[in-house]
């Protein structure tokens, strides 16, 4: 049907009708209905203050205050906003130079010159004070609260860890953050991240020409509350690891302690230690780069990451494997005339001959070890030696060595077990045997375990064939909600009616009659029962490493410790000394020792150039 030109006419008509009725609705609604585009015209008369929550606190086992914040400020800034202002009026109050003024703002206008970003960080609430009597006199700029960390006792640095500024990547990775935003880097700080951060707010606010704010914008409706953080009740005994750190005073290496019955750690001290205040406000980055570039690594978490070999403390594991696989008896004995003589040899220190199972944990006699541990590998019934070292291996890692125990905790190492498809690749295929690996009967060789690791042996064998996975939060916010995991039995491939032989030998080891050969005789305490083990672990580098575990009491315990003292001899000498103190610190509140406190508090085992440094 062809139009006529009245028709035609209608039709145009109709269809700028329909248009212009469109337009209309579409204009009402922008302006009368949907308010959010009248509060995007009007930035420039209004400012989205972010409110930050506080962190949440940290507390010890005891509901002492390890971590709590305090006020900061961020300066930050609009370029757009900015007009010409008494540049050093503006420096002196904020102690900066021109030069600072003009590459911060060349950076915030680089960035944005519509939406703020940060200009000064971390002012000082003394700062702010001065800072706010004269804020109008420099449009452009206003203040954001902030907190910072404070550390009251000056303790626990590398496990509470440390808060700083996210960085480009974790932005991409989640939409949480924005530039300028802090998040846990490391410790405590970090596994724990989503619950001490809590959930930012904003208000909104309207500014008047002079960058004053006038109230709040539409009564508040646009702004959103901040959510504060949630506070963690740690496993930490304060005074435990106060002492710990006193005792590791210019002394190199590591301490973790256990509360056996619920894998709760009571203390880890790293040495050197630093204090944690450092790392927090405007001087962390110089801190930071300070203590990176010393020689002694006090950033170094040595409980978690350093490896060392375990020495004598690991003739315990090897004992139980060898009672669990039937390849030695409470009764045997070995006659120990200075060393085992079969190939190269393990030479051994002079001490009672012939022992038995229990006396040779008592005098660590190395001789007694190697027999064990080639009893192991080379037991008719399993094979050959790489089932029987496949055998061996297994139990090993049933103790939590050779992997990751998983705690709450960043940057943890797992350990070294070594493997069959090593030996193969360093020896050849059918090129080793039992002889061959010896060292590993005296905790040697390609061994390579933690501190923590060692700590939670301990705690195993104090319980007597099972432990928990050690971590350090008991209750979030209150409640005792931490992860199912810390509530699991972890259970050795060893049965139970062993560790009895151990222990006991573990307990004459230290009280044990003069003359008996005991080798850890200087951890006594009067009136507890302490079982121990001691170690000297051979280091290439230098001196060895002392090395000391031991838990207490004897019957239902309620600590074990592993300490590591690197370059310092004999297990006698350092290690088992402290372990013992914080054993006596622990269950008594007090040092009646205090010949020994006071040996180990004076004593520095740094040579002078490191001490200097």
């Amino acid at each position: 049907m062809q139009l006529t030109g009245n028709n035609r006419k209608y039709i145009i008509s109709g269809i700028i009708v329909i248009i212009f009725l469109v337009i209309t609705l579409r204009l009402f609604f922008l302006q009368v209905v949907d308010r959010s585009y009248r509060l995007s015209a009007s930035n420039n008369v209004l400012r989205y203050i972010t409110q930050y929550p506080a962190r949440g606190l940290v507390y010890d086992r005891n509901g002492e205050l390890l971590v709590y914040n305090q006020a900061a400020y961020d300066l930050m800034v609009i370029p757009k906003q900015i007009k010409p202002f008494d540049t050093i009026e503006f420096c002196n109050v904020l102690e900066i130079n021109k030069e600072f003024v003009d590459n911060r703002l060349k950076e915030a206008k680089a960035h944005s010159s519509f939406r703020p970003s940060i200009f000064l960080k971390q002012v000082s609430a003394e700062t702010y004070a001065k800072l706010q009597e004269k804020l109008f006199k420099f449009p452009g700029f206003y203040v954001q609260p902030r907190t910072l960390r404070a550390y009251p006792n000056s303790i626990g640095a590398h496990f509470l860890g440390y808060v700083g500024e996210v960085d480009d990547r974790k932005i991409r990775e989640d939409a949480y953050y924005r530039m300028g935003d802090y998040i846990g880097i490391s410790g405590l700080e970090r596994t724990y991240e989503e619950e001490l951060r809590g959930k930012k707010g904003v208000s909104v606010y309207l500014v008047d020409v002079h960058n004053r704010i006038k109230g709040s914008y539409a009564e508040g409706r646009y702004d959103t509350l901040a959510v504060l953080g949630k506070d963690l009740t740690t496993s930490i005994d304060i005074e435990l690891q106060k002492f710990g750190e006193m005792l590791m005073q210019n002394k190199l290496g590591g301490v973790v302690a256990i509360e056996p019955s619920t894998g709760e750690i009571l203390a880890m001290i790293s040495g050197p230690n630093y204090d944690p205040n450092l790392l927090v406000g405007r001087p962390r980055t110089l801190n930071f780069r300070n203590l990176d570039a010393d020689t002694l690594k006090p950033l170094f978490n040595r409980p978690l990451m350093a490896m060392y070999p375990p020495g004598s403390t690991f003739k315990i594991v090897n004992a139980l494997i060898g009672l669990e696989e039937k390849t030695v008896f409470p009764q045997t004995q070995y006659y120990c005339d200075g060393g085992y003589r079969i190939g190269r040899g393990v030479g051994c220190h002079n001490h009672p001959s012939p022992t038995d199972l229990i006396k040779s944990i008592q005098v660590s006699c190395n001789t007694y070890y190697c027999n064990v541990f080639r009893n192991i590998i080379d037991k008719p019934s399993l094979g050959g030696v790489e089932q029987g070292f496949t055998v061996w291996k297994n139990h090993v890692e049933s103790f939590g060595f050779g992997k990751k125990l998983n705690i709450d905790q960043p940057n943890e190492l797992a350990g070294i077990v070594p493997s069959i498809e090593f030996y193969n690749r360093y020896f050849r295929k059918g090129g080793w045997s039992s002889l061959t690996i010896l060292s590993l009967s005296i905790g040697q060789g390609e061994l390579g375990t933690t501190p923590l690791q060692m700590a939670n042996m301990t705690a195993a064998i104090a319980n007597r064939g099972w432990f928990y996975t050690p971590h350090f939060v008991k209750e979030i916010d209150g409640k005792e909600n931490i992860e199912p995991r810390f509530k699991i039995k972890n259970y050795t491939t060893i049965d139970s009616l062993w560790y009895n032989y151990i222990v006991e030998g573990m307990y004459l080891a230290v009280n044990g009659e003069p003359g008996s050969g005991s080798t850890a005789r200087i951890a006594a305490i009067p009136n507890i029962e302490v079982c121990g083990k001691t170690g000297t672990s051979q280091n290439p580098h230098g001196k060895d490493h002392s090395v000391f575990v031991a838990f207490a009491p004897k019957d239902n315990p309620k600590i074990a410790v592993a300490a590591y003292i690197e370059n310092a001899g004999w297990g006698a000498s350092w290690a088992a000394p402290i372990a013992s103190l914080m054993i006596e610190k622990y269950l008594t509140g007090e040092i009646k020792r205090k010949w020994l406190e006071q040996r180990m508090l004076e004593t520095t085992l740094l040579d002078k150039s490191d001490k200097k440094q």
